[in-house]
């Protein structure tokens, strides 16, 4: 079932990049993170509408890891993380669940000291593990652990968020 569609998914990235800049207008430079494929592309969506909108220096850095089995191999960053000392960082990704992706991202940055940490979705679920609050959502799902949801954000032209 499609819950989301293009126009709606455009929209909602949209009020997600005027919600970062409103609760960010005090910063200089915004960094924007994003987790791997999904988040990193989501990333970028935010990253474009933020230009469109804003003047500040805006910083888009990606974050790999294993979503599966986060601890195969430290979170790699773009970029060295003494950069991030006292910024204002943004982390990004597709769908929260569990927040286990989120929480094992953050790893990647427990040797700087920024000046804030904030969590940006375009899905959330609820079904927290993990000590994670998301703080810019573009829909929050009330599903079923066994729900599957598929956020196809690959191109522009096929935005779509699907429950299996």
């Amino acid at each position: 079932m499609q819950v989301l569609n293009h126009y709606q998914i455009s929209h909602k990235i949209s009020r997600l990049a005027c919600e970062i800049l409103e609760n960010n207008l005090e910063e200089k430079d915004i960094y924007l993170i994003g987790i791997n494929k999904n988040g990193a592309r989501l990333a970028d969506l935010i990253f474009s509408e933020l230009l469109k909108i804003s003047q500040k220096r805006i910083i888009l850095v990606k974050i790999r890891l294993n979503p599966a089995n986060p601890l195969e191999y430290l979170p790699e960053i773009d970029i060295a993380p003494e950069v991030l000392e006292n910024k204002s960082v943004i982390i990004v990704d597709d769908v929260a669940n569990t927040g286990r992706t989120i929480f094992y991202a953050l790893k990647s940055l427990m040797n700087v000291i920024p000046h804030k940490i904030e969590v940006a979705v375009l899905v959330d679920r609820k079904h927290k593990t993990f000590p994670v609050k998301v703080d810019y959502v573009g829909l929050t799902l009330a599903t079923t652990i066994q729900d599957n949801i598929k956020a196809d954000i690959s191109s522009g032209l096929d935005l779509k968020v699907i429950v299996e």
